[in-house]
Parts: C-alpha cells; sequence; structure tokens
C-alpha cells in the first residue's frame, strides 16, 4: 500500500507544478467524402485533483491497516 501512497503524492505534485496534466488519445476515425480524417481527444488532469492526490497518499501513509491473524 505505501508503494500506491508514494505514486500518488509524486503524481499529485506533478500535477500542482505542471499546472495540470495534459495528454491527447487517437479518437474516432471521419470518412467524408472518400477521404479518412483522423482525430484525437484531449484530456486534462486539474491541479485540484493533484491536490486530492496528495492528500489521499498521505493519508494513505499514516493508516496502519489492522490484520487480522
Amino acid at each position: 500500500m505505501s508503494i500506491i501512497a508514494v505514486n500518488l503524492v509524486a503524481l499529485g505534485v506533478l500535477a500542482l507544478a505542471c499546472s495540470g496534466i495534459f495528454f491527447s488519445t487517437p479518437g474516432q476515425p471521419v470518412n467524408f467524402a472518400g477521404m479518412h480524417f483522423g482525430t484525437t481527444e484531449r484530456h486534462v488532469i486539474l491541479p485540484a485533483t493533484g491536490a486530492l492526490g496528495i492528500v489521499g497518499g498521505i493519508v494513505l501513509m499514516l493508516v496502519n491497516p489492522r490484520r487480522t491473524t
């Protein structure tokens, strides 16, 4: 669980430092009048999501799960 927490904090810091993370994915191709057009869809991870990731990662680091034996 600590690996997940460290990754959440690292990605949260990255999202805050870069004022959001932008990435593109392939969209639906368009065929019009015998021509083929490729499209892309642009997505964003907001800085507020990065802040939530940092808080969630810190909480995961501090919480000790109880193990039943």
